[in-house]
């Protein structure tokens, strides 16, 4: 029995020696920093460049359809032809057109000359009436006549006209200037007028659109900036990057926001004298809003989003991490704008965020090429005491 009982003692004695070897070590462990590499807020000048994708829309594009019918006799225009205001692009066989003309007129003569002898009637008639030789019912036939040829003449010369606006429009002309893309119908093709099918698409690329959308908190300060006096905008093709991007200036600001993406759709216009832009091609649009100056800036990864809103873990000089809430502005490329919560200098988290907590303690590590924390934290605040 007392045997038992020591072999119980020796397993208890044994079991709460574990048990405050594992309660040290686990205290031993929480109070271990945790390695975190954090930077310095600064205070820079920055311009607020809105970024945003776009695509390049032709100023006029234009169908070009016929509006006469027959068989077109020549095609003066090739694919991917640049063409001027006026050009001949194709001509329509014009004959039926030209005995159109000769009919009008032939009509046109032969009415004038029986006009003419229905006034020497009606004169003739006015003076046998006058003397009450010839009865009412015949002056008034022959007034009738007179009348009746006035009109038909009138008739016959806008038939006239409109034979000879026929006789022009076989001639097919660039309604704009720009350039072509694919020939749709060549010669020996018979078209009606007023055809579905298209002859050529005309797209006027130089000057030309840029047209992106923003997100609609932009709007007052687009409309502000173009009342003062009108934005800039930037475009950049795929595979351009190396080039300088093409400079536009904003030309207008559509008239609603779109209610299902909350983004207002505006419009550059660009000169395009190089044919740099190209329609239906997609380009990287930078809106050069306003310039923000000594804004608190940090690097946008560093901001978390939390019940009250955006906030950061702040790296005190005893080590400490405070999660502060912060009122975020701009995102300029991979930084952010503080508007309140936070002083330049300060030393916010930009990596091992997940393994912080409220009041724990940090180690903070130098991040990869950059200068030592202190050194860095030392200068920041040099910075903003100037």
């Amino acid at each position: 029995m007392s045997f038992t009982r020591a072999v119980v003692l020796a397993l208890s004695a044994f079991v709460l020696w574990s048990c405050g070897e594992s309660g040290d070590k686990g205290r031993k462990g929480a109070a271990r920093p945790v390695p975190v590499v954090a930077v310095p807020a600064k205070t820079e000048t920055l311009p607020l460049v809105v970024r945003a994708v776009g695509n390049v829309e032709p100023i006029a594009s234009v169908a070009v359809k016929p509006q006469v019918g027959g068989a077109i006799v020549a095609q003066l225009v090739r694919d991917g032809a640049d063409v001027a205001k006026g050009d001949l692009l194709f001509r329509i066989d014009p004959r039926p057109y030209e005995l159109a003309i000769r009919e009008s007129l032939a009509k046109l003569d032969r009415d004038k000359a029986l006009l003419v002898k229905a006034e020497e009637d009606l004169k003739r008639y006015a003076e046998l009436k006058a003397k009450n030789v010839v009865a009412q019912g015949q002056y008034d036939e022959t007034y009738s006549q007179a009348k009746t040829l006035e009109g038909t003449i009138r008739l016959n010369e806008a038939n006239l006209a409109r034979s000879r606006l026929d006789l022009e429009y076989t001639d097919i002309r660039a309604p704009i200037a720009g350039r072509v893309g694919s020939v749709l119908l060549t010669v020996g093709n018979v078209v009606k007028a007023n055809d579905d099918r298209v002859m050529c698409v005309i797209n006027q690329i130089s000057p030309i659109f840029i047209s992106f959308s923003v997100p609609e908190r932009y709007l007052p300060a687009i409309r502000a900036q173009v009342a003062k006096g009108g934005l800039t905008v930037t475009a950049t093709a795929a595979g351009e990057e190396s080039f300088p991007p093409v400079s536009a200036a904003l030309a207008s600001v559509d008239n609603a926001v779109d209610s299902k993406t909350g983004s207002i759709r505006l419009k550059a216009i660009s000169q395009n004298a190089d044919h740099r832009l190209w329609p239906g091609q997609f380009v990287r649009v930078g809106l050069n809003l306003a310039t923000i100056a000594d804004a608190v800036v940090i690097p946008t990864r560093a901001v978390m989003d939390g019940l009250k809103g955006p906030y950061v873990y702040v790296v005190g000089p005893d080590g400490v991490v405070d999660a502060r809430v912060i009122t975020s502005g701009a995102i300029v490329d991979d930084q952010t704008v503080v508007e309140k919560g936070l002083a330049a200098g300060e030393m916010v988290v930009v990596d091992g965020q997940v393994r912080l907590s409220p009041g724990a303690r940090a180690e903070v590590k130098q991040p990869a090429g950059g200068a030592a924390p202190k050194d860095a934290a030392a200068k920041a605040k040099a910075e903003a005491a100037q």
